[in-house]
């Protein structure tokens, strides 16, 4: 069913409408919630502790959740959206953002109130996953009935994009394309082999013009995000060091790099550099989607040291290369899958990044690892971690 185009004004007939009003939350805030969600994401500041203790503000939206039976004091008004823009053809569903206003803290024994309108729906957007409109909903939070912050939700409902394919043919006259060229087979019922001969023919004849073709550039690893917070971990993976932030109060370490100590809420830290020494504590193999950015040849094996893509040991390691500059050359696209691990340093920290130097399928938990760093690109270098030497246990 191919999507058809709505009347704007009949969709921002709905900006406004309530989707929930005065509903109440199924429980008090209470201190077991706020323990179970802190040990969840490793969060220990000590202010979600204790006699004083206040809610993590990111858990605003918990304390509204209606669980598996849900709420029953919900109106329509999005169900009879969601319908028209169903109806509409606007079939898919996918969430993009939320954002998220606290005004004040949160504190064992509060009682949650909410409401909830349909606050903006879009004119129609054209994106990578197809035509549609985004959805704007907004809860308002309260507790003990005072605001205590706002949520807004946003999602978009859209009809996926018609997908190309690489090549199509049909049984009679097909027509083949390729990234290359377009060519026009014979009909099938006029094969003769003097036929066949002039198509192999033609097809050689555009062979040299094929190859000339320029090529592709190389898919890139997406760059990571530097801010001010984690701009000094970069610079020293740019000059071959892996730092780790410890906090100058209570000496703790932490990664990865953080604004302020979850221990002791201190600001004021320095940095200290790791070994390079470590174990998988944990690993996944990744399967799909086979992205060529991701597929360079150390993932599968071992790679000969003088390859030019070869990479450099850790920083600290003796050898003519530690100091040697290595040129990036792109290794050859193989879809074959890839560990990354969960690797603790012997400082006691841990690191997400890949595990090389042994197959995938090798890799074991409590394997040893040494830290190196892999150019994957002309502008990028990263952490990753090779298996020592009969490390496969």
């Amino acid at each position: 069913m191919s999507a058809v185009q709505l009347a704007y004004e009949q969709l921002k007939a709905y900006e406004g409408r309530s989707t929930s009003a005065a509903c109440v939350g199924k429980d008090l805030v209470n201190e077991p919630m706020i323990r179970h969600w802190c040990e969840a994401v490793g969060d220990t500041n000590p202010a979600y502790q204790g006699p004083d203790a206040i809610a993590p503000p990111t858990m605003l939206q918990a304390w509204t959740m209606g669980g598996l039976s849900g709420h029953t004091d919900r109106s329509g008004a999005y169900d009879e959206l969601s319908g028209l823009l169903d109806g509409a053809g606007y079939t898919s569903i996918v969430a993009t953002d939320c954002e998220q206003e606290y005004l004040r803290p949160l504190r064992p024994g509060d009682r949650i109130t909410f409401d909830a309108v349909i606050e903006s729906v879009s004119e129609r957007k054209t994106t990578k996953l197809g035509t549609g409109y985004f959805i704007t909903t907004r809860m308002d939070v309260r507790a003990d009935g005072e605001l205590a912050g706002t949520h807004r939700f946003r999602v978009l409902k859209y009809a996926p994009a018609a997908r190309t394919r690489g090549a199509t043919a049909r049984t009679r006259g097909a027509t083949v394309r390729t990234p290359e060229a377009t060519v026009r087979t014979p009909e099938v019922a006029a094969w003769t082999p003097e036929t066949a001969e002039r198509s192999q023919a033609s097809q050689r004849s555009q062979a040299p013009e094929r190859s000339q073709a320029p090529e592709r550039p190389r898919a890139r690893r997406p760059r990571p995000v530097i801010n001010r917070d984690n701009a000094g971990f970069w610079e020293g993976v740019a000059g071959h060091r892996l730092l780790i932030q410890r906090c100058t109060g209570c000496r703790t370490l932490r990664f990865p790099w953080l604004p302020g100590c979850n221990t002791c809420g201190s600001a004021e830290w320095e940095t200290v550099e790791a070994s390079g020494a470590g174990t998988v504590f944990s690993y996944v193999v990744m399967h799909h989607p086979p992205f060529p950015a991701f597929t360079v040849s150390e993932h599968v094996a071992d790679v000969p040291r003088t390859q030019a893509n070869a990479p450099r040991p850790h920083a600290g390691a003796p050898g003519p290369e530690s100091d040697a500059p290595t040129p990036y050359a792109p290794a050859p696209d193989a879809p074959t899958p890839y560990a990354v691990g969960l690797i603790e340093l012997a400082e006691g920290v841990r690191i997400v990044s890949n595990v090389i130097g042994v197959p995938y399928d090798k890799v074991r938990i409590g394997m040893p690892v040494r830290l190196e760093f892999l150019r994957v690109d002309e502008e990028l270098e990263l952490p990753v971690f090779r298996a020592a030497e009969g490390g496969e246990g």
